[in-house]
Formats: C-alpha cells, structure tokens, sequence
C-alpha cells in the first residue's frame, strides 16, 4: 500500500514517518506462566504535528480458527525522538504498568530496551524488556521479549500486521 508523509509532521519524526497509520494483523504469545496463546493486533501511530508520535495498541485473543474469544492487552503512549535517531518511549498498559523505553531508529527498523517501569500494587512486576519494531515486506513486524515474575529476558510476544488504507 501506498504511503505519503504528512506535510504537517513535525521534522524531527521523519525517521519514525514509516509507522504511521493503522496496522493490524495477528500474532503469537508465550511464556512460562501462561498458556501459548494467539491473538489479533491493532497498533495505531498518528500525529497531531508536534515532535512526537500518539502511540496506542490493543488486542483480542483468538483461537485457532480467528474467532475472538477474549480481550488482550492494550497500551497507549508517545514516541519522540532525539538526535542521532535516539527514540524515547513512554507506556501506560491496561494492566497497571508504565513504562520508559530508550532505543535507536535505524531506517525502518526500531529497537527499544526497558529503561524504567512502574507497577501498580495489583500488577506485575517487569524487570526488564526488549522491543523490536521493523517493516518486512511491507509488513510491520512487531516482538516484545520480557523479564516478569521471576523469570529471565525471553520472547514473550510478535506479530506481523498490515497497513491499513486511511479512512
């Protein structure tokens, strides 16, 4: 699908430019705690053309045969970026925990390594994360590996969603 950069985004987002839009797909999770699961995604960057990106996802879990059934996690924040392509991220997840991420913008692929979380009382505690973001064939290929509840840095979740056409 054709993209086109906004002419009013803000300058210093042109290496993140190639996440904007509406992405949705599927993708897998597991961990040592959980059951290996399935699941819908949508992720959605937009602007309002100051120097950071609108950041929100959210997910469905799903069977075999694509049917729903039941919600995931969903998240919301906002990516900036700063100079050398050093990309700071902020957060906030339905399940009690915000998060700081710092990483790097390496053309059209983006990785991000936990600097700092917060869980409320009633949530997980994550004690470390990794993040990968990248465009495969024209795909936005999304992982997130996770240290959580006592367990190691491991692949937790990745997807592979598709753009979708701008309404």
């Amino acid at each position: 699908m054709a993209f086109t950069i906004p002419q009013d985004l803000h300058p210093d987002l042109m290496p993140l430019a190639w996440l904007l839009g509406t992405w949705r797909g599927k993708g897998r999770g597991e961990y040592p705690t959980t059951t290996p699961f399935l699941f819908s995604h949508e992720v959605v960057f937009n602007h309002d053309g100051r120097n950071f990106l609108n950041y929100f996802s959210r997910s469905w879990i799903i069977n075999s045969d694509d049917e729903v059934i039941g919600q995931g996690a969903s998240e919301v924040g906002f990516w900036r970026i700063r100079d050398k392509n050093v990309i700071e991220v902020l957060l906030a997840h339905s399940t009690g925990i915000v998060e700081g991420w710092l990483g790097v913008a390496n053309g059209a692929k983006i990785q991000l390594e936990m600097d700092q979380g917060y869980s409320a009382p009633s949530a997980k505690i994550v004690t470390a994360g990794s993040r990968l973001y990248g465009l495969v064939d024209g795909q936005l290929f999304t992982s997130y590996d996770m240290a959580a509840e006592g367990q190691t840095l491991q692949a937790h979740l990745w997807s592979s969603l598709e753009r979708q056409a701008a309404n």
